[in-house]
């Protein structure tokens, strides 16, 4: 049986939505736990809707702000859909009506929740080759990254947190191939292990993987029934 995964890992998405709704300290940490996870799609929406880098930044920035300040989150209901959809949703509505809001929020000094560095943000948006795809398109896609990070985040914690922090990187390599022998030969060599014992260890921890995915995608999903078709899309926004 697979350990539970670690507290520090149990809030995401829709948990965090509801956490996030309710004004207190713990909110906060929790929206901008959001924001964390989430601006890169968002910011990529933003840019790919045809605003240049510094408002596309300023944008994304105001956009998890007046999302707390407006109380979406306080009315999001994780009965109605999908995660994602709801973001998406949420940011279309802050592009066409929230603009002059955003705007006091920012000469007033308005508290932001995410930085971030417009190069970065840049990087992550990605080459010109965007061009060629819609705004919804872009964000999914990037969605489907952020997604996959944060899996892999997780599954990199649980590596460190049993002291195999060394172990995973070596291993990760083979997550989403199985290489042909001579390369488990060399790195089980290298890892002082039988090459036997080393597809053990892969097996393991692609199925480790297989669980968390699936664990995170169940926090942005109405029903258990839903993990599946999401996980789906997921694949099918990357292959776009």
């Amino acid at each position: 049986m697979e350990p539970a995964f670690t507290s520090r890992f149990q809030t995401t998405s829709w948990s965090l939505v509801v956490a996030a709704g309710k004004p207190d300290t713990e909110a906060r940490a929790a929206l901008a736990s959001l924001c964390q996870t989430y601006w890169r799609p968002v910011y990529s929406f933003v840019r790919r809707t045809g605003y240049p880098p510094d408002e596309a930044q300023d944008l994304a920035q105001s956009f998890f702000t007046v999302l707390m300040e407006k109380n979406y989150l306080g009315d999001a209901n994780r009965q109605r859909g999908r995660f994602r959809s709801f973001l998406l949703t949420s940011v279309k509505h802050f592009l066409a009506n929230e603009w002059d809001r955003a705007n006091a929020l920012k000469r007033g000094g308005g508290q932001t929740l995410v930085s971030i560095d417009v190069m970065e943000a840049e990087g992550w948006y990605g080459s010109s080759a965007v061009e060629l795809t819609t705004p919804e398109r872009l964000f999914e896609r990037r969605w489907a990254l952020a997604v996959l990070g944060r899996v892999m985040t997780r599954l990199r914690a649980d590596f460190a947190d049993l002291g195999k922090a060394p172990l995973f990187e070596k291993m990760s390599v083979f997550l989403n191939g199985d290489p042909d022998g001579a390369h488990y030969e060399v790195l089980a060599a290298e890892l002082g292990m039988s090459s036997g014992a080393l597809r053990v260890a892969v097996h393991r921890m692609r199925r480790k993987y297989r669980n968390i995915l699936r664990a995170e995608i169940a926090e942005t999903v109405s029903t258990p029934e839903e993990v599946d078709d999401e996980i789906r899309f997921l694949l099918s926004a990357l292959s776009k």
